[in-house]
């Protein structure tokens, strides 16, 4: 029962409300900042290799790139795009790519405002969604909502369906045992991670942040290597790919499992523009003005779905292997990498899983503490945390043997509230990220390196940066 309303409120959700915000959101945003992931793509590397302006210890743009990045890139790359295909068919790579282009807007204006309304702190400058509503809508009980929020997706939603995508990967070996095996790795990984949060896994953590960039360039290289090797597919797979975008009959005679509502689930999952996630990211960097992190961010979004996503698509689309509702998910990749690469396939899906789902529990674990912080009003005492990491572990290890459907309809509710409440709230606040991107473009063509100053868009109250210089 329980099961059946969360996919039913899941449904309802991505059948109406949420692609309506999505799209007209990040249509909206295209159109007010003219275009602006494309107008000023080349920008988006410039403003890349700056240093940054603090010095020592600062967090530049790149670094916070990848801290946002490292954080998307994983289960939803992999597990995430072979599920779509799965369920919804080869389309719902059509509209991952859609979702993805038009809310490169949205990752800009939500990443822009992280930076104008961040604050400082004794390790850096931090914000986010949360500080951006009570610094720009003056509403403090709506920026608590949004933490709690956050803290319900990443350490509820998002973490019980990564520990049971890392388990399933484990599926297609003979040791194998649905009703044991996902209960005993789920066991393992829970108690892995609560060492590392109890400061014990400190040589863990370095050996996998180590692996974790490492792995990822392998597994684009080897999508590179499986698509090469079924080059003579390519044809048919765009030809398939655009003929199910577009056959409405079908979209519409059975909405809610389209390959529309697919392609927007896991492409939002994915890449996360305008969910107000990575703006807790990009208010760490330190930059001359908030323009440039909004558009590395855009930079982010482009290279989680149009690069990492797209290369899953292929791999799995040219491979021959025809997806099927059984294969969904990690047994669908691993199957499409055994038919071209033999037995080494699913081996390297499995490490490759295991080296990012863990590091991504680790990751929204991180979120989940900044979230907590602003509820509270400080950092969380040693009791308040013990207690926290023993619940944030038991979750994990209850989410391994949970069923998938229940799963990724629980993460899509908890990621769509945020969106419901992040998406309004950046609509409103929109003028004060467009009229720092005229201040910005206006400084570039007067052949300036662009500086803000908060007065300049119209912000006169104080805030903890950007009132000098």
């Amino acid at each position: 029962m329980l099961e059946n309303i969360i996919s039913a409120v899941s449904n309802a959700l991505y059948s109406y409300i949420l692609i309506i915000i999505l799209i007209a959101g990040g249509l909206f945003f295209t159109l007010r900042t003219k275009f602006v992931q494309f107008r000023l793509f080349g920008e988006q590397f410039r403003v890349l290799k700056e240093k940054p302006k603090g010095g020592k210890g600062a967090i530049s743009s790149f670094q916070a790139l990848m801290v946002s990045t490292a954080s998307r890139v994983g289960t939803g790359n992999i597990i995430g795009v072979a599920t779509a295909i799965c369920l919804g068919g080869f389309g719902a790579a059509f509209w991952m790519w859609l979702l993805a282009l038009i809310g490169c807007a949205s990752a800009f204006i939500e990443s822009t405002l992280a930076q104008i309304f961040k604050k400082r702190g004794p390790e850096g400058s931090y914000g986010g969604p949360a500080y951006y509503i009570e610094g720009g809508l003056k509403n403090r009980a709506l920026a608590v909502i949004f933490s709690i929020a956050l803290a319900i997706t990443y350490g509820g939603g998002f973490n019980m369906l990564a520990s049971y995508n890392l388990q399933s990967t484990f599926s297609g070996y003979k040791f194998y045992d649905p009703k044991t095996t996902p209960w005993i790795i789920g066991g393992i990984i829970a108690l892995l991670v609560a060492y590392c949060l109890f400061g014990g896994g400190k040589r863990i953590l370095k050996v996998t942040s180590t692996l974790v960039p490492v792995m990822g360039v392998a597994y684009v290289v080897v999508a590179l290597v499986v698509v090469a090797m079924n080059i003579t597919a390519l044809p048919q797979v765009f030809v398939r790919i655009f003929t199910e975008a577009f056959d409405f009959r079908a979209i519409f005679g059975g909405f809610s499992g389209s390959c529309v509502m697919y392609g927007i689930k896991r492409g939002l999952f994915s890449n996360e523009a305008g969910v107000g996630s990575a703006p807790n990211a990009s208010a760490s960097a330190d930059v001359s003005h908030p323009v440039k992190q909004g558009l590395v961010q855009m930079l982010s979004v482009f290279i989680d779905t149009i690069v990492i996503c797209s290369a899953s698509a292929f791999m799995c689309m040219s491979s021959g292997v025809e997806p099927t509702e059984e294969l969904s998910g990690a047994p669908y990749i691993q199957e499409a990498l055994r038919v071209t690469l033999g037995n080494f396939g699913p081996v390297f899906i499995t490490v490759a899983m295991v080296l990012f789902a863990f590091t991504t529990l680790l990751g929204n674990l991180f979120y989940v503490e900044k979230a907590l912080s602003h509820v509270l009003g400080h950092f969380p005492g040693k009791t308040f945390r013990y207690i926290y990491y023993v619940i944030a572990s038991l979750i994990i290890f209850v989410g391994a043997g949970l069923s998938a459907g229940m799963l990724w309809d629980f993460a899509d509710i908890t990621m769509g509230f945020m969106t419901i409440i992040n998406i309004p709230v950046i609509l409103i606040l929109s003028k004060y990220a467009v009229r720092c991107l005229n201040d910005y473009t206006a400084q570039r063509k007067a052949g300036k390196n662009p500086v803000f100053k908060a007065k300049d868009i119209g912000i006169d109250a104080a805030t903890d940066y950007w009132n000098e210089g």
